[in-house]
């Protein structure tokens, strides 16, 4: 994936999506959305499963506005203890509570004039509900013991695997302050609603793993990239990426095993288990050229901008232009012996 800014040439356009891969249907859709908001100051209320890559989108929401450059603040409310919680979105005077030996600057103060990611919004306590629909309102607080108001100039992006609407029809969420939230919505799509990403984003874990344990893997079986692409995959990219980091533990002699239980793959249907048995090992260099050259297909060739391959493939342009060139892809030619169309924007965006 890549990362986005306001601006569409140069490093800051190649630095926009540069952690999220997939060409994906569902996954365009997002970028689209994240190109749309990310230069306004509006808050964003990223929704989807487990797994899906909520913070991800938020990096790119924030290296795609005007606030790039300036902090990008993370906490992710369900893993602070809902006494500590109000103390690191505001911060404490010394002697606010028993224990507070020191003032403390809480998230919203680090975020000024930059960007707030609060992961897992939901898990927030209704008694400190009103609290954060007031910054967000009147981007001011106090610090807990202190009775001096702090202005901050904050976008916030918010995420959460719950739905919010249930939980305010249940009472356990504001509806004033999930109204405030949900600005502009985004739901990320599960991985099984974009499978044809799987194959890219199994081919990026396998080199990261064998890059960081020293293992030497260089083929993916078909049968395994099948099992992969047909998994109901619950946990979504973090359940496929700890997958792959075990095949890749349990690989030998270059080969990737298929590390999902035997039933679990007997699930595929018939015909995908009679296209892997017909085909031959891919090799990640093969992979990696099928994916470049159907990316280059979808993008009409154009290689740098927005909507170019290498934003694409998540990829530095320059970095793209070095494979096409080791691997031997050129732009092809039509039958007059000229360029395809589209082909001639390129030169601008390279």
């Amino acid at each position: 994936m890549a990362d986005y800014a306001t601006v569409t040439t140069g490093d800051q356009a190649e630095r926009r999506f540069e952690r999220i891969l997939g060409n994906s249907a569902a996954l365009e859709s997002v970028l689209d959305q994240v190109e749309q908001v990310a230069p306004t100051d509006s808050t964003v209320l990223i929704e989807g499963e487990t797994g899906t890559g909520k913070e991800l989108i938020a990096h790119a929401i924030h290296n795609a506005s005007q606030r790039f450059g300036r902090p990008l603040i993370k906490l992710n409310c369900a893993a602070i203890p809902l006494d500590l919680l109000e103390s690191e979105l505001f911060g404490h005077e010394k002697g606010a509570f028993t224990g507070a030996i020191a003032q403390k600057i809480g998230r919203f103060e680090m975020a000024d004039k930059g960007t707030l990611f609060l992961d897992e919004v939901g898990d927030i306590p209704p008694a400190l509900q009103p609290k954060l629909l007031r910054v967000l309102q009147e981007q001011e607080f106090e610090r807990l013991g202190s009775g001096r108001t702090h202005k901050v100039d904050v976008r916030l992006v918010a995420a959460t695997n719950r739905d919010l609407m249930k939980m305010v029809a249940h009472g356990q969420f504001r509806s004033d302050l999930y109204y405030r939230l949900n600005v502009f919505p985004i739901l990320l799509p599960a991985l099984r609603e974009g499978r044809e990403d799987i194959p890219a984003l199994v081919t990026h874990f396998v080199k990261l793993f064998s890059r960081r344990m020293g293992r030497h893997v260089d083929s993916i079986p078909p049968e395994t990239m099948a099992a992969f692409q047909w998994h109901s995959w619950p946990g979504n990219i973090r359940e496929l990426q700890n997958l792959v980091e075990r095949a890749v533990i349990l690989s030998r002699d270059g080969v990737l095993p298929n590390p999902l239980h035997k039933k679990q793959t007997e699930l595929m249907t018939p015909s995908l288990h009679r296209t892997a048995t017909l085909q031959s090992f891919m090799t990640l260099e093969d992979s990696d050229r099928t994916l470049i050259l159907e990316t280059l297909e979808q993008a009409g060739w154009i290689v740098g901008g927005t909507r170019g391959a290498a934003a694409k493939l998540g990829l530095k342009r320059t970095t793209l232009l070095a494979k096409m060139r080791r691997m031997g892809i050129s732009r092809p030619i039509s039958k007059e012996g000229t360029s395809l169309p589209g082909l001639a924007q390129q030169d601008s965006q390279i």
